[in-house]
C-alpha cells in the first residue's frame, strides 16, 4: 500500500477535527493543531502522491509524515494522560501511532514499491 492513500484522508479527518473542535468547545488549540498538523500530511501525501506518478519515492514526504504522526501520538497521548477521556484524545493517539508504525515500516523498506514499466 502506498502511504499517500492514507495520508492524505488522515490529513482530512484531523483538518475536520480541528474546525469540530473550534466549533463545538472554541478551541483554538483543537484549529490550530487540527488545521496545521492535517494541512501538513495532507502537504506530504500530495508530494508522495506527484513522485509516485513520476515512478520515484518522495523521502521529504515520508520523513514529515512521520514526524507529523509522531508528534500528533506524543502530543494526544499526553492529553489523554491528563484528562483520561477516549475521546478524542485517546481515538487520535490511537490512530497516529498505527500511522507512525506504517511511515516507519515504508521508510525501513525503502518507501513506496515502485514496479518496473512494462515494455
Amino acid at each position: 500500500m502506498h502511504d499517500f492513500c492514507f495520508t492524505i484522508p488522515y490529513g482530512l479527518v484531523l483538518v475536520c477535527g480541528g474546525i469540530i473542535g473550534y466549533f463545538k468547545k472554541g478551541s483554538i488549540a483543537s484549529l490550530g493543531g487540527g488545521l496545521g498538523t492535517g494541512f501538513l500530511l495532507i502537504f506530504a501525501g500530495y508530494l508522495s502522491l506527484q513522485a509516485f506518478h513520476k515512478r520515484k519515492n518522495s523521502y521529504f514526504g515520508l520523513i514529515l509524515e512521520t514526524v507529523c504522526a509522531a508528534v500528533l501520538t506524543w502530543v494526544m497521548g499526553q492529553r489523554y494522560m491528563q484528562t483520561s477521556k477516549i475521546m478524542p484524545a485517546g481515538v487520535v493517539a490511537g490512530i497516529s501511532v498505527v500511522m507512525t508504525g506504517f511511515y516507519l515500516y515504508k521508510i525501513a523498506r525503502g518507501g513506496n514499491h515502485i514496479p518496473s514499466k512494462a515494455e
